[in-house]
């Protein structure tokens, strides 16, 4: 009692200290998470911050638009952060260069937008009016601030449009450059060699260390740049239906075949309930009965379960067919109606003429040549139906010639009406002709499949109460467990397979587990270290217990990860300084019957295809053949495949030619390539800062 009455009198003290205690804490998580994520920019590049709420913004709209709504946040992430530092890159870029957008440039670009130089609104005669265009806006203040973004878009193309043109531009070829690519190709070398192959030293005989392969990665620092990863080793624990369960489920679903008799307490009496063989009313049966809704659509025996196909469109009318597995679902389907040719497939072979602008074209013709074509292509095609594919890979302008002119299977109307009614009209196997208002077609009827109607009763196999509990018990087990255990061992002793991924900080796939952010950002929260475990709840898959293994920082691949590439080149560096100890010798003949081998010659061999029969490509040796005085033997030479020694008999050079406009044409579409370089290289060299973790 006593103490009590020392609390009371202390009341108000005590509530002051909960009151601050409370405080400290909003205050601390303010600074801790608000202000802390709120002064922060998603990141930077070279210097130039990317603000989070514009960020933001452009992440929600590309998300809501991306891929049919399939793009996830952190995809839709991903890209906009492409897209923001590769234009942050080229304005600086941009800047530097001086390059600008006049005003008639955007004019024109306002013009070729169908929905600015084609609008009526904007249009004076026929022709796209700037005046009112710009009265539009001037008299609509809310759509002007909305087309400031597109404008802005538009500059920034345009600027880019000639920014490309300068760089490709500057990567000219020169007649000097042609000369030397012709005698590449054309000069050629006579030259005997001895050659010792790493394979004939064992890998055992030679040993690659840790340190080694730092030290190649050290020396070819850019080609083994790595971002940050976090290693992540999990299992999953899957909730998904017992075998108990699943049973359950086809009882259910088969209890519905028959009548019941069921008690009715408003008049005293049983009801006897029609059953799915017996109702009368099957739509509202189903509705009533079933976990998918009643379909009275038909469908062809493509679009049924494979493994049921052959049973359900053979099926009687009004018979049943079940309980067969349907994705996750047990079925029991009644034949209810049939079709003759639901769904036609077909082929064809388009010829379009000048006027069409519908279609690309292949070649221009008229409307009388087209035809002519047309009738010929036919005529080939009925003597031999079997060449219809390469007729329409070969001659066909419709998009479909990279299929052979297969266009799959469509119903009725669905094609223009001259098309449609040939195929639905005519047999499978027929070749025509008709013409429509995108050319003249050559059709091939493939195939006609007949349509059914089923009424499905479906009940979803799921996991019950108690295997879901069970799960959960499982993995919260498993968590506790592994929390001061052998992750491994225990995984082992539970039957659970452990899985490993490398993630980097904006990754989300997680293997058989799908996309799961959430386990990735806890493996880079600063909360967690290496070897904590969590387990993570998985909505319709089960949990996933992770645990993070290891850290690697950003800068050297890591080692194990460079091995697989880096060590068999070692490892030939290694087995070259043997073989080098061996070649020793006044001539080729004495150096290769002290490595017990033969002297080979190859004749007339050049540096663009440096090919040494039975070994392979060694520019290094050829191009060392070239530069060596005659009759002299070379020092060894390190190849891809072994060690060589060489003596040049002869050097033809290729004779003078007039010009070297062949080979600079070629050098030309080489260096086009190069202007695609351009954003990798100018990323490659930026300071990029990346704080997207701390916001997805």
């Amino acid at each position: 009692m006593a103490v009590l009455q020392k609390i009371r009198n202390r009341s108000g003290l005590l509530l002051l200290i909960i009151g601050f205690a409370l405080l400290a804490f909003v205050v601390q998580d303010l600074f801790t998470n608000g202000l802390s994520q709120q002064s922060h920019d998603v990141g930077s590049v070279n210097g130039k911050d990317i603000a989070f709420e514009d960020f933001r913004v452009k992440v929600a709209n590309l998300e809501k638009s991306g891929q049919g709504g399939q793009m996830t946040q952190t995809q839709a992430a991903n890209q906009t952060w492409d897209i923001e530092v590769n234009k942050t890159l080229l304005v600086d870029q941009f800047d530097k260069a001086g390059v600008r957008v006049g005003e008639t440039f955007k004019l024109e670009t306002f013009k070729k937008d169908p929905n600015i130089g084609a609008n009526p609104m904007f249009q004076n005669k026929g022709k796209f009016d700037l005046n009112k265009f710009k009265e539009f806006f001037k008299n609509n203040p809310e759509q002007a601030k909305m087309f400031e973004q597109q404008e802005k878009d538009m500059e920034l193309n345009g600027k880019f449009q000639i920014y490309n043109t300068m760089v490709k531009a500057g990567m000219y070829v020169t007649q000097v450059e042609g000369k030397f690519k012709y005698a590449l190709e054309q000069d050629k070398v006579d030259f005997d060699y001895v050659g010792v192959m790493y394979s004939s030293i064992k890998d055992s005989e030679v040993k690659v260390t840790d340190a080694d392969i730092t030290a190649y990665m050290q020396k070819h620092e850019k080609r083994f740049k790595a971002e940050e990863t976090r290693e992540i080793e999990y299992v999953l624990v899957e909730d998904k239906p017992s075998n108990k369960d699943q049973e359950e489920a086809k009882a259910k679903l088969m209890a519905l075949l028959n009548a019941t008799v069921e008690y009715n307490k408003e008049t005293g009496k049983n009801d006897t309930l029609p059953g799915f063989r017996t109702t009368t009313n099957v739509a509202e049966f189903v509705a009533n009965n079933s976990d998918r809704s009643y379909d009275s659509t038909y469908v062809t025996k493509q679009q049924l379960p494979a493994a049921a196909a052959d049973a359900l469109v053979n099926l009687p009318m009004g018979e049943i067919y079940g309980p067969y597995v349907d994705g996750d679902y047990y079925c029991l389907s009644k034949m209810m109606g049939r079709k003759a040719n639901e769904k036609a497939k077909a082929s064809h072979i388009l010829i379009s003429w000048e006027g069409i602008d519908r279609v690309q074209k292949k070649e221009k013709r008229t409307k009388e040549e087209a035809k002519a074509k047309a009738e010929s292509l036919l005529a080939q095609a009925k003597a031999n139906p079997g060449s219809f594919m390469m007729l329409a890979l070969t001659n066909s302008d419709d998009s479909s010639a990279q299929q052979g002119g297969d266009l799959g299977y469509f119903g009725p109307n669905q094609m223009v009406k001259p098309f449609n009614d040939f195929v639905f009209n005519n047999p499978v196997g027929t070749i025509g002709l008709v013409e429509s208002e995108f050319g003249f077609h050559i059709i091939n009827v493939t195939d006609k499949q007949d349509g059914i109607r089923l009424a499905t009763i479906a009940q979803k196999i799921q996991p019950s109460e108690a295997t879901t509990n069970e799960a959960y018990t499982k993995a919260t087990q498993f968590e506790m467990d592994a929390a001061n255990g052998d992750f491994a061992k225990l995984a082992k002793k539970s039957g659970l397979k452990v899985e490993s991924i490398k993630a980097k900080a904006m990754d989300e796939a997680l293997g058989a587990a799908g996309n799961q952010r959430q386990v990735v950002k806890w493996a880079y929260s600063d909360d967690t270290a290496i070897g904590d475990v969590k387990r993570f709840e998985v909505t319709n898959v089960g949990h996933v217990i992770a645990r993070l293994k290891k850290i690697n920082p950003k800068g050297l691949t890591p080692i194990e990860d460079a091995r697989p590439s880096v060590e068999g080149i070692l490892k030939n560096e290694k087995k070259a300084q043997l073989i080098i100890a061996k070649m020793k010798g006044s001539s080729l003949e004495a150096i290769a019957k002290a490595n017990k081998t033969t002297v080979m010659n190859i004749p007339a061999v050049t540096i663009e295809s440096p090919m040494l029969p039975s070994v392979g490509m060694e520019a290094k040796v050829v191009g060392t053949a070239f530069g060596t005085p005659k009759n002299k033997i070379s020092e060894p030479i390190e190849g891809l495949s072994g060690v060589y020694v060489i003596k040049t008999k002869a050097v033809t050079k290729a004779p003078k030619i007039a010009k070297y406009d062949e080979y600079v044409t070629r050098l030309k579409q080489q260096a086009a390539q190069n202007a695609n370089r351009v954003i990798p290289t100018l990323r490659n060299a930026a300071d990029i800062q990346d704080n997207r973790v701390e916001f997805y």
